[in-house]
């Protein structure tokens, strides 16, 4: 029998379950046990949260390794190729290893009909197994509590932001969506919290459950050093490090890093001060404020898709000598596209509005009918994200700015359109 190409299976495992989203744990558990799946790494962090998951996945992954840790890191969603959810020490999975994977999975799973989220988590767990980790880094896709990585049982969680986002699947307010996030924690296991003023909800499953809380502000600490812009500070009782500015831009990204580092240090071994300082300035993640320079113009791309990740791109901005900024904007049709471009405000000087494919994505003019009301309501109208950014790099003067964000196909898109120059 031929062998299907990964392609192939990524069109199949698309099509196998009515839903694209179908949260509870009841399918993965059931293929998980047929496939005998155990543990998928000596040691498991589970890394939840409404934004900063993939940079604080990023943060702990290279320190771990730094460490002399073999590390698998499971992410979501991918941006130019599926293979990027898959790395095992450092590298993303081969076609031929996701294909043994799914082989494996759809052997198993009978007539039990897995979403491609679920079946891409079981691809992760069945390969980190056989890999022989120390440590398995698994970011939650959507919430924590009914999500298909919260299979395992994370010897850390982590909680980086609880903010509005995925309302529909969540909750209303921060206090449901914290409940539902705060669902990843264990029992008498460290839960990381990377928000200064956690919800409530959390903090109060936490005390249920007896999970041990380490939080940002009270148990750790985070600033920059006073006397050299160049570092930064950590510290906890009894323990403190210098360390190099992270590599990935942005203020947020400070705290990101040391929310990574008080999970790795919640674990049975803390990381050496070198391997801290390694894997801090070595961390990388696309589409995180990844710049270009094009034609005189400086251009930005960044996955940022609700108002909270809007208000951290707004400081970042803030930050920044002063240039002109113009925006190519695209958001997916269920985001709050309104409050996005209100966290950016006056901070950019002509909008420049595209369009999104798939079943969650909406044509420009459809996406300019949601932004009424709103500074970006005027910004020009294009159909796609290329030709938004080619129209952005033709109005730009020398010296401008170009922010490109909204989603992670906004980005995917973007960098697509620049790595084919």
């Amino acid at each position: 029998m031929q062998t299907r190409s990964l392609a192939d299976w990524l069109s199949y495992i698309e099509r196998i379950h009515p839903k694209s989203i179908d949260m509870g744990l009841e399918r993965i558990r059931e293929v998980s046990q047929r496939l005998g799946l155990s543990r998928p790494g000596r040691e498991v962090i589970t890394v939840g949260g409404t934004n900063g998951k993939g940079s604080t996945v990023a943060f702990i992954e290279a320190i771990a390794r730094a460490d002399g840790r073999r590390v698998g890191a499971y992410t979501s969603p991918h941006l130019l190729a599926y293979n990027e959810r898959i790395r095992i020490d450092g590298a993303d999975a081969a076609d031929a290893d996701i294909v043994a994977a799914f082989e494996a999975i759809e052997a198993a799973r009978g007539e039990v009909a897995l979403t491609y989220f679920e079946y891409g988590t079981l691809a992760a767990l069945w390969l980190f197994e056989r890999a022989g980790l120390d440590l398995a880094i698994l970011e939650v896709g959507l919430g924590g509590r009914l999500d298909a990585t919260n299979l395992v049982d994370a010897d850390v969680a982590v909680i980086t932001t609880v903010d509005l986002d995925h309302q529909d699947y969540l909750g209303d307010d921060r206090e449901s969506i914290g409940f539902e996030k705060a669902g990843i924690a264990r029992g008498f296991k460290p839960l990381v919290l990377g928000d200064d003023d956690p919800p409530s909800s959390v903090l109060r499953h936490a005390y249920l459950i007896g999970a041990s809380a380490v939080r940002a502000g009270c148990d750790f600490f985070f600033a920059p050093a006073d006397d050299d812009a160049a570092h930064w500070n950590w510290r906890e009782v009894g323990y403190e490090a210098r360390l190099p500015r992270p590599a990935l831009s942005a203020p947020v990204q400070m705290r990101n890093a040391a929310v990574a580092i008080a999970a790795l240090r919640a674990l049975d071994a803390a990381p050496s001060d070198e391997a801290l300082a390694q894997g801090v300035a070595q961390a990388r993640v696309a589409g995180r404020l990844q710049r270009f320079e094009r034609d005189g113009a400086q251009i930005l791309v960044d996955v940022g898709h609700n108002p909270q990740a809007a208000r951290e791109l707004a400081a970042w901005l803030d930050a920044q000598p002063p240039r002109p900024t113009r925006a190519v904007f695209a958001a997916l049709g269920d985001k709050d596209a309104v409050g996005v471009v209100a966290a950016l405000g006056e901070r950019i000087a002509a909008w420049h509005l595209a369009g999104l494919g798939g079943p969650r994505g909406t044509t420009v003019d459809a996406f300019a009918e949601r932004l009424q009301g709103s500074v970006a309501e005027r910004g020009l109208r294009h159909a796609s994200v290329a030709q938004a950014l080619a129209a952005a790099r033709a109005a730009a003067g020398e010296g401008e700015r170009i922010l490109v964000f909204g989603s992670f196909h906004t980005a995917a898109e973007a960098l697509q359109a620049l790595a084919g120059e």
